[in-house]
Order: C-alpha cells, then sequence, then structure tokens
C-alpha cells in the first residue's frame, strides 16, 4: 500500500469516529431510529435478556408479551447484537454494534475493491472513497453486517474461488453468521454464491470444491445458528400469523411504478442513498461504455452490475405482483418467508458498481476525469447529512431517553403498587415497546410473527375499530406483525407527544374481550373522550420535563 493511500485509509477512519461520536458522547441523549429500531428490537433484547429465557428450550415462551410470545419470535441466543445487549445497556449496545458493522463494512468493501475489482495502485482514491461511503449509509441497525458484511464475505468467497485464500478468508465465512441474519441477507447472499458455482461448473466446466465447501459451510453455520427460526418456519405445527400474510395484490402497472421507486430511492431497510449522486454517475459511465467498440474486464464487470441492478429492483417489485397469489396460497413457504429480499444485495452492487463507474470515468481524458473526487466528495457530504443524529434530530423525533421515559413509567409502575406480573396493560398512541421496554406486561406487540390463535383473539378487541378504517383492516388483516389497540381516529400513527392536541372521541373497544385476555389497563397518549362509555375508568395523567409523552393512564372496570 503507497503512502497516499494509507493516508486516506486513516483519513477514512477518523471519519467513522467523527460519524459515530454522537452515540458515545450523547449516549442515552441520542437520537436513533424509531421505525423498526426503537419501537421493537431494542425492547426485544432487553425483553429476552430479562426473561431468563434467553437459552430456554424450543417451546419457551415470553410470559411478559401477549401472555407468552414464543421464544422463537425474539431469535437466536447466538447473535452477537443479543449478547451486547446482554452485557451492556442499550445504548452502550447500540453504539458498539454500529461501530463493529460500519468498521467492517468499510474494510471490507475496501479489500473487496483493492483485491478482485480495483487492483490498481492508481485508483486508491475510488477504493477508499467508495468503501467509506458504502460503511456510512443508513442500514437497518438490527441487521447488523447482514448486508453491509457482503462486501466482505464477496472478497473471502472470491478469493477462496481464485485459490488465493489464506486462513483470513476462512475466520471471515466462520465468523460472519455471528452477527449477521441468514433472513436479512445472507440467504440470498449464498443463494447468489450458489449460483456463480454452478455457472462455474455447467459453462465453464470447472467444479470448485474448495468454493462449493466455503458456501456449504457459511449455510451450515447460519442454519445451526438461526435453529429456532429453521424449526419455526419448517417444523412447527402451529399456524403464525404470516399464515394469513397477503402480499402479490399489485397490478402489473403498480409493479412497473414500484421497481421505479426501489431502483431510484431503494427500501428503507437497505438505504443506500443513491439516487442523487451514484445514479446520474453509474448512467454517465454507461453511455460512455456504450460509445466504446472494445470492452474491457471493466467494463464488462460494470455492466453486469448495472444490469443486476435493475434486475433486483425489478424481482422486488414483482414479489408482490397479483399472479403470484395463487402459487403462494398452494406453497406457504412462499407466503411466510420473504423472497423479494434479494434486492437487500442491492446495496453492495450499487456501491461496486459506483466504484467501477468512477474508474471508467477515470480513464476518460475529458473533463469526466475531474468528476471523480467530487462525486466522491457529494457523496460523502450526502451521508453525512443521514447521520442519525442530524436526521433524527431535524425529524423531531425523541431522543432514546425521551422515547423510552424509563422514570415516567417508573412512576405509573409506583402508582399502580401491584406486580407487573399480576396484570396486562395495552397502549393507544404509542408503541407498546415502551411500555415491554420499562417491564409491563403487554397484550399488544409488533414482532415478526406470533400464534395466529392470538391474532384471533386480539382481533376481537379492536374489530369495530378495523370496521371503521378499510386502511387499518387490510393491514392488520393481511400483514398484522403490529397487533396494536388501532384507533381509526389515530391511523397509523403511534408518537403522540404531550404537545399533541388530539383527542380520540369515539373510541370502539371490546373491553370485555381485553378483560379476557387478562387486560387491566390502558395507556394512552391521547385523551379518550367516550371513556366512561366503554367501561373505562380515567385514573391519572403522567408528564414530567423530561419526557415527550403524557400517559393517560385508564382502568378497565
Amino acid at each position: 500500500m503507497e503512502q497516499r493511500e494509507r493516508k486516506a485509509v486513516a483519513i477514512a477512519f477518523i471519519v467513522l469516529a467523527l460519524y459515530l461520536s454522537p452515540l458515545y458522547m450523547l449516549s442515552e441523549h441520542a437520537h436513533i431510529r424509531v421505525h423498526d429500531n426503537m419501537d421493537s428490537n431494542i425492547a426485544w433484547y432487553r425483553v429476552l435478556v430479562r426473561s431468563g429465557q434467553l437459552f430456554g428450550p424450543i417451546d419457551a415462551v415470553i410470559p411478559q408479551v401477549i401472555n407468552g410470545l414464543p421464544r422463537n419470535a425474539f431469535g437466536t441466543e447466538f447473535s452477537g447484537i443479543v449478547w451486547l445487549h446482554a452485557l451492556f445497556p442499550s445504548m452502550v449496545a447500540y453504539a458498539l454494534s454500529q461501530t463493529i458493522t460500519r468498521v467492517f463494512a468499510f474494510l471490507g468493501m475496501y479489500w473487496l475493491l483493492r483485491r478482485h475489482f480495483l487492483p490498481s495502485p492508481e485508483s486508491w482514491l475510488i477504493r477508499v472513497g467508495a468503501a467509506l461511503a458504502f460503511a456510512l449509509t443508513p442500514f437497518w441497525p438490527s441487521g447488523m453486517l447482514s448486508t453491509l458484511g457482503m462486501p466482505l464475505a464477496l472478497w473471502a468467497f472470491l478469493s477462496i474461488r481464485n485459490g488465493e485464500a489464506t486462513w483470513k478468508e476462512w475466520l471471515a465465512i466462520i465468523l460472519l453468521p455471528f452477527y449477521a441474519s441468514f433472513v436479512l441477507g445472507f440467504f440470498f447472499f449464498l443463494a447468489a454464491m450458489a449460483a456463480v458455482w454452478l455457472f462455474d461448473g455447467v459453462v465453464r466446466k470447472q467444479w470448485n470444491k474448495r468454493f462449493f465447501a466455503a458456501i456449504a459451510l457459511m449455510t451450515g453455520l447460519f442454519l445451526a445458528i438461526e435453529y429456532r427460526l429453521v424449526y419455526s418456519l419448517v417444523f412447527s405445527g402451529e399456524p403464525t400469523s404470516r399464515n394469513e400474510f397477503l402480499s402479490s395484490r399489485l397490478s402489473f402497472v403498480h409493479c412497473l411504478r414500484l421497481t421505479l421507486k426501489n431502483y431510484v430511492l431503494g427500501h428503507t431497510h437497505v438505504m443506500t442513498v443513491h439516487g442523487p449522486i451514484i445514479l446520474p454517475v453509474l448512467w454517465a459511465a454507461f453511455f460512455l461504455v456504450l460509445r466504446r467498440r472494445q470492452r474491457g474486464p471493466l467494463e464488462r464487470r460494470f455492466l453486469l452490475l448495472f444490469w443486476l441492478n435493475i434486475a433486483l429492483s425489478a424481482w422486488y417489485a414483482f414479489w408482490f405482483y397479483k399472479g403470484w397469489q395463487p402459487l403462494k396460497e398452494r406453497i406457504s413457504l412462499l407466503n411466510t418467508f420473504n423472497f423479494a429480499r434479494f434486492h437487500f444485495l442491492r446495496p453492495m452492487v450499487i456501491y461496486v458498481d459506483f466504484a467501477l463507474a468512477l474508474q471508467i470515468l477515470a480513464k476518460e481524458r475529458t473533463a469526466w476525469r475531474r468528476l471523480v473526487p467530487i462525486a466522491l466528495a457529494l457523496q460523502l457530504l450526502l451521508l453525512g447529512g443521514f447521520n442519525e443524529e442530524i436526521r433524527y434530530r431535524l425529524a423531531g423525533t425523541p431522543s432514546f431517553e425521551q422515547f423510552y421515559s424509563e422514570h415516567l413509567f417508573t412512576k405509573i409502575k409506583q402508582y399502580i403498587g401491584k406486580p407487573v406480573s399480576s396484570y396486562r396493560v395495552a397502549s393507544v398512541g404509542l408503541h407498546p415497546a415502551i411500555a415491554q421496554y420499562n417491564g409491563f406486561y403487554t397484550l399488544d406487540t409488533y414482532n415478526n410473527f406470533y400464534p395466529l390463535s392470538y391474532k384471533r383473539k386480539f382481533r376481537r378487541i379492536i374489530a369495530k375499530e378495523l370496521d371503521k378504517s378499510p386502511v387499518l383492516k387490510d393491514y392488520f388483516d393481511h400483514w398484522g406483525n403490529r397487533v396494536y389497540l388501532f384507533s381509526a381516529e389515530l391511523g397509523k400513527h403511534y408518537m403522540f407527544t404531550k404537545r399533541s392536541h388530539k383527542v380520540i372521541r369515539h373510541f370502539e373497544i371490546d373491553t370485555k374481550a381485553f378483560k379476557q385476555l387478562g387486560g387491566k389497563y390502558i395507556f394512552s397518549s391521547v385523551p379518550i373522550e367516550n371513556a366512561r362509555d366503554i367501561h373505562l375508568r380515567f385514573l391519572r395523567a403522567f408528564t414530567d420535563r423530561q419526557s415527550v409523552w403524557k400517559i393517560y393512564v385508564y382502568e378497565v372496570e
């Protein structure tokens, strides 16, 4: 490595440290993602660790959630992120997880480009810049290295395929399954590797035994680590909420629009922030390549990834095409497992293709060459603006401390004055994860799956509210991962802070069905005007300066 490249790598690590610094400096005052993060996963880790069922048997349940959520719904005990949350306070664990993920995202992409795509010494700036940009993407936090670890895995697999591997590549393959998810990334990555292996064998007549062994090793490790998920998907006889999923109902034209949307904007779980800068660079390189009569390995690889990127967006969109539904009804696995997630390969594909596109521009003798450092700088600046502290503070979402408001819910706990295991609660206008994080036993939840029988029992409580809102009815009946006390007047909004003036005028829930499930109290972030009419007795409102909530506590009569 040349001196200037060493300096660039050192600068990249400094940038990463600055990017991560708010998490360490602000701790619980930091602003982080709410959706599919604070409203779910972070609370799940806490509930699981405190349940005493971290290593529970395959049929264990967690009594704190829905009167006995299957232990398997919280995933494997062999996941690194679970152990971070078991060993450290939530925000410390979160900061460490972000650090681990982003550091290995940078190293993986840098090593991949340096060895397999852009090995030339002159490409040092593109290698380091593209790797840093990839490491700064706003990935889904609980995904860990599920997507951002793919370049590291590809570096290892290509090295093994080419006969260049050392113990380091095999170590990466062995360790990655402990800090990544099979269903949220690596199932699709390993399927792609299997396709490459088959191509080598069938087309090139090269049946690579070591390459196959590496694929089998990582697949076997993932299946062993995710044994709870495998059991739930394949062997569990009890129907779950996922059995009622209805995902394939889009028209052909709608699927085309969704293809374009995904291609340009990406997806919330695999955000790449590639639209404003990277996409124009890719298309500029595409047209430059089309002009060239002779195309070398650089151009051919660029075109392969360019078309693959489009194909992955199309696959994602057309997985929801209504023509699939009859097949999904016959084969339950197509309904319970989300095969649309092949598009989770896109972050790696986009940023490797971005690096190749910049190299194509750099080979031009025109003004295109001068665009390379400019494009890298603009992409890094753009990603800097997506730093969680900047993004969510500007959006006005609560900090970690404000969201969970432990001090406020301790007051509620003390006011009720009974063991939390002796009664059940549910929330209105705020996520049940907040009550769960604070130790309350909840009838409502947000989980990837749970018994279908419970979904039907809970539906009786909210049936009239669902009837008032076709959107909520469809949302619960055909998806249903959010088992919430829905209100048609609130819609799909669960963040009504104490500054809100919203009031529920006519709440229609079946409090008798609520009591039958053990429900005793309702925590609402807004007043319920007709509480008396539905046999709810208002007890007291709780708030303080530190919390963003004003919690109205109601008791079922």
